[in-house]
């Protein structure tokens, strides 16, 4: 390929995608709205599937350095009594680990990595994409300088909307597309200081009833990630403007979250202390959409949250956007030039499999509830999902290699 592939997003997934491609012998720039990428966010999960990935691009002693390494899921009632506990991990028979990590962390490694391997001009920060027009041989990206308000016209092998839940590649590809579909659930997140460690040290709790619940981790570095999740509604459209723009950075409210844990009492958990313990709140709604049954066309198409907006159960978004990048990098690599057959070599590989992990997170956030939030309850569904780990896990371990040859 004469021109680079143009990766729209320097976010998780963006990135790496830069640093597979590379990998693979594919020249790489990524175009980045926000004119400097900062740690910003809160924790994340990145289960087994991603970490492979991330340690096969020769990163795993970086994710070792600033994750930690999950042991367990330990589900709770509103209590604090154990109603479930299931290994991670390692813990289920895999050869690589699971982290919890902070999102922000995650991601300046990723972009240290890509200038460092790639060049410091890899990633253009502070350039907003504008429109892309398909030609026989290449895609023509506008592109806007946030500063200067200048133009500029990129020519590129492949266009890569990798420009998250509000991806302007998507909305481009599918016009018409409704708004966004909503749990009914509001989601607050934020990272406390101090808090003792519970349990193991390294164990992932869910506390609730159902219709309020409260989720915490240790991200390392003596801070706690926590997410407060509360059905206000029925699952359904996003109402008022749904169709907008979500601001994942939307500053929340600490009395608002902790009136709905004002008759809590844990004995391993001091829940409002953890919540007062905390730096920035964040607040918005909990949603994902239907799954397409194509993501692009000719040479254009997505990956990550652009492609397959998921909701948060099973901690999953970050480590199919580390899929995604990798199978995309591995079948332009083996496509001989054909870019379009290798875009749609990469859908055929992830469409279906990414619709399922929505569906299935969608199914498991719906059906939860007073009534499901029991020890009888929680145990049958969570003991479905233990085998599935293990099932996923030998799969995993067996499966083969998606790096590519790399540069000669």
């Amino acid at each position: 390929m004469t021109a680079p592939v143009l990766i729209a997003g320097g976010g998780i997934g963006g990135l790496t995608a830069a640093l597979s491609l590379h990998a693979a012998g594919v020249d790489a720039l990524v175009v980045e709205h926000a004119r400097r990428i900062e740690p910003i966010g809160v924790g994340i999960n990145l289960l087994t599937h991603g970490v492979r990935e991330l340690t096969e691009l020769g990163l795993g002693d970086e994710l070792a350095d600033i994750g930690v390494a999950t042991a367990e899921y330990v589900f709770c009632d509103k209590a604090g009594n154990p109603l479930f506990t299931q290994p991670r991990g390692e813990g289920t028979g895999s050869k690589w680990p699971q982290y919890c990590i902070h999102r922000g962390e995650l991601h300046l490694m990723l972009l240290e990595e890509v200038r460092r391997r790639l060049g410091a001009d890899a990633v253009r920060t502070g350039t907003r994409l504008q429109d892309f027009t398909q030609r026989d041989d290449a895609v023509e990206v506008q592109v806007v300088n946030r500063e200067s308000g200048a133009v500029e016209t990129l020519r590129a092998a492949a266009l890569i909307g990798a420009d998250g839940l509000n991806s302007t590649v998507r909305a481009r590809l599918h016009p018409q597309e409704g708004p966004l579909a909503w749990s009914g659930q509001r989601m607050w997140r934020g990272v406390a200081e101090g808090v003792p460690p519970f349990f193991t040290g390294r164990s992932w709790v869910g506390v609730g009833d159902g219709d309020v619940t409260l989720v915490a981790y240790p991200v390392g570095k003596g801070r706690t990630n926590w997410v407060s999740l509360v059905r206000v509604a029925e699952p359904g459209p996003l109402p008022e403007g749904g169709d907008a723009p979500i601001d994942d950075q939307r500053e929340g409210q600490l009395q608002e979250v902790l009136g709905y844990y004002a008759d809590w009492s844990i004995d391993w958990l001091d829940v409002r202390g953890m919540l007062e313990s905390s730096g920035t709140i964040l607040e918005y709604p909990m949603v994902d959409r239907d799954p397409l049954p194509a993501w692009g066309r000719g040479r254009v198409t997505l990956l990550g949250d652009a492609a397959h907006p998921m909701y948060p159960a099973g901690g999953n978004g970050a480590a199919q956007a580390v899929l995604d990048a990798r199978v995309l990098a591995y079948e332009l690599a083996r496509a001989d030039g054909d870019v379009p057959a290798a875009l749609a070599a990469y859908e055929a590989a992830r469409v279906e499999e990414t619709g399922g992990v929505v569906m299935a997170a969608r199914a498991m956030e719906r059906a939860t509830g007073p009534d499901s939030w029991d020890r009888e309850q929680v145990t049958r569904i969570m003991e479905m999902y233990r085998k599935k780990a293990e099932s996923e896990a030998a799969q995993l371990n067996s499966r083969p290699s998606y790096a590519p040859p790399g540069r000669t």
